[in-house]
């Protein structure tokens, strides 16, 4: 839990040095968490943040799969719905953080809306 919470501080104050602005972070939606969620000019970004030690088992993006991209769809739709928010644009991205003197990846608009969850404006 720790590594994940520094890993997401990592990833905050990454997305901030590049123009994004930290609207809210750890929010939880029902059973779901939204690690970060940013703007960057008309577009609201739900960002998921990955932190493992090393890449001896693989890009730590690899753990978003089907089910995580589908639950955070859940999450972002509610989240939504749940604040009245209509945002022209919105995306969902990634940030790898890996190792101690963190490697910091960012992948922009890494996955769609899945699991047949729809923008309803």
């Amino acid at each position: 839990m720790r590594t994940g919470r520094l890993g997401e501080a990592h990833a905050e104050k990454f997305l901030k040095k590049s123009g994004f602005k930290i609207i809210a972070h750890n929010v939880r939606v029902g059973y779901d968490e939204l690690d970060l969620i940013a703007k960057l000019g008309d577009t609201l970004i739900f960002v998921e943040v990955k932190t493992r030690a090393s890449e001896d088992f693989g890009r730590p993006a690899s753990a978003v799969n089907c089910a995580k991209r589908k639950k955070l769809s859940r999450a972002a739709v509610h989240f939504l719905k749940d604040r009245k928010l209509r945002p022209p644009y919105i995306r969902f991205d990634i940030v790898e953080i890996i190792g101690e003197k963190p490697d910091i990846r960012h992948i922009p608009n890494a996955f769609q809306l899945e699991g047949g969850y729809r923008i309803w404006w």
